[in-house]
C-alpha cells in the first residue's frame, strides 16, 4: 500500500514541479510520476542535511513539499543539460 501512495504523491509532486518549470506540455503522466519519485529521493537527500525528514510512503505535507522541491531541482538539472543554461 505504501508504494501506491508513493506513486500518487510522486505524480502530484512531479506535475506541480513541471508546472513551475514550464515543462508540463512536454511531459505525460508517466514522466510526472518518474520525476516526482526521483525528485523525492533528491529532496530527501537535501532535506536530511537540514534535519528535515519527509517521506512519501505515508502522505504528509512535509513529504509532499520535499518531493516537490526535489522534483524542481531535478527539472532544473534536466533543463540545464538539455539547453546548456537555466532559464
Amino acid at each position: 500500500m505504501g508504494w501506491i501512495i508513493a506513486l500518487i504523491v510522486g505524480g502530484v509532486a512531479g506535475w506541480l514541479a513541471s508546472l513551475v518549470m514550464n515543462r508540463d506540455a512536454s511531459m505525460g503522466i508517466f514522466w510526472n510520476i518518474v520525476v516526482g519519485c526521483v525528485g523525492s529521493v533528491i529532496g530527501n537527500l537535501i532535506a536530511n542535511q537540514f534535519g528535515i525528514a519527509g517521506s512519501v510512503k505515508e502522505f504528509s505535507i512535509v513529504g509532499l513539499i520535499v518531493a516537490f522541491l526535489g522534483a524542481v531541482v531535478l527539472l532544473a538539472i534536466v533543463n540545464f543539460v538539455q539547453r546548456g543554461r537555466v532559464r
